[in-house]
């Protein structure tokens, strides 16, 4: 049981930080991600705060993955009910600086990408559960047969457009998020020496069986300590 509430202390601090790098990247002011230009311009549309179009887009996601057959677990409601709250908190209490410089913008975004990478380690290797839109992207590709590169370009493609149109910030940053976080998770996985594709991650039913009748999968494997 200890090892389990430190995995899920692990799970909230990898959203959290996942939700603070989000914030920077906004703040820098030089375009939003691909993702924040959907949550952005759909906020903006529908007159709410971002972090709560955050939590029912991923509502919605998590439904489509439910559908289609893709199993969820602990990690995928709590990144759901999390990552958004955590977002309008930090607007809310208005701690965070906000870029009015370019360069200094640019260096915000890149710190950014780097905490969205750090959130990813904890949040990953906590192993219960993937996030509703990595469970968009499976089920895009099991229907379509498409390289998983190109179903998850396809999915941040849609999403942009649909922001843009809508009128979330588009701008050079919003290019250097699509191109650079893949970089920013591999660089802080491989510092890490973290391997995600070790993880197995638990769905509810693993979670209940662990909790009520002692049993857990042998086979998951995940990080307990910093390095």
């Amino acid at each position: 049981m200890k090892a389990f509430i430190i995995r899920l202390l692990r799970l909230i601090l990898g959203l959290f930080l996942f939700a603070l790098g989000i914030v920077l990247c906004m703040n820098a002011q030089v375009g939003y991600a691909p993702w924040e230009v959907f949550h952005a311009g759909l906020a903006q549309a529908l007159g709410m705060k971002i972090g709560m179009v955050v939590i029912l887009s991923g509502f919605g996601f998590a439904m489509v993955g439910i559908i289609f057959g893709e199993k969820i677990g602990i990690g995928t409601l709590l990144n759901v009910l999390l990552i958004g709250t955590f977002m309008d908190i930090l607007i809310a209490i208005n701690r965070l600086p906000v870029m009015d410089h370019f360069l200094l913008g640019l260096l915000m975004l890149v710190l950014g990408l780097f905490i969205i990478a750090l959130g990813s380690y904890f949040y990953i290797g906590s192993g219960f559960g993937a996030g509703p839109r990595d469970n968009l992207m499976v089920v895009i590709r099991k229907k379509t047969n498409l390289p998983i590169g190109i179903c998850r370009g396809m999915i941040e493609l849609t999403a942009f457009m649909i922001g843009w149109r809508l009128g979330g910030m588009f701008g050079i940053g919003t290019i250097l998020s699509a191109t650079g976080i893949g970089y920013c998770i591999q660089t802080t996985f491989k510092v890490l020496r973290f391997d995600p594709a070790k993880i197995k991650h638990e769905t509810f039913y693993d979670t209940y069986q662990f909790i009520f009748k002692g049993k857990i999968k042998a086979e998951l494997e995940t990080v307990t300590e910093i390095t």
